[in-house]
C-alpha cells in the first residue's frame, strides 16, 4: 500500500480542497471588507456581501470544468478570480449593491492575492516536496 503521507493530494481531495480554498477566501475578502467600513450584522453581512463573488466563481467553476486542474494558477486561478469580481460585480449592479471604481480595484487586487496566492503556494510546497523526494532516491 503506498504511502500518501508525502504524496500529493488525490484528485477528490485537491477539487474540495480548492473549492473550499477558494469559497473561504472569498468569505475573508467579504468579512475584512465589512469589518475596515465598521458594518454590523457579521454573519448575515458577510453572507450579503460574498454571495454575488461566490457565484461568480461557482459559475467559472462549472463552465471551465476547473476541476480537471483546481489548483493549476492558470488557467483554474484566473478563471475563478476574474469570475469572481466579473460576475460579482454584474450581481451587485443587477442587484442595486454598491459597485463603484475603487470597489471593483480593491476587489480586483484583493481577490488575485488571494485566490491566485494560495495556489501558487500551494503548488510551491508540493514543486519541494517532489524535489525533496527526489533528492532522498
Amino acid at each position: 500500500m503506498p504511502s500518501t503521507e508525502n504524496s500529493a493530494p488525490r484528485p477528490v481531495a485537491a477539487i474540495a480542497g480548492a473549492a473550499a480554498a477558494d469559497a473561504l477566501l472569498i468569505m475573508l475578502f467579504a468579512a475584512i471588507g465589512r469589518d475596515a467600513h465598521a458594518r454590523g450584522d457579521v454573519l448575515t453581512g458577510v453572507l450579503l456581501t460574498a454571495w454575488p463573488f461566490l457565484a461568480g466563481a461557482a459559475v467559472s467553476w462549472v463552465a471551465l470544468r476547473l476541476w480537471r486542474g483546481p489548483l493549476a494558477v492558470w488557467p483554474a486561478g484566473v478563471a475563478v478570480w476574474l469570475g469572481a469580481v466579473g460576475i460579482g460585480m454584474a450581481l451587485r449592479a443587477a442587484t442595486g449593491q454598491t459597485v463603484v471604481l475603487p470597489f471593483v480595484i480593491v476587489a480586483l487586487i484583493s481577490l488575485a492575492v488571494l485566490l491566485l496566492g494560495y495556489r501558487l503556494l500551494v503548488l510551491g510546497i508540493l514543486r519541494l516536496r517532489r524535489s525533496r523526494r527526489q533528492g532522498l532516491m
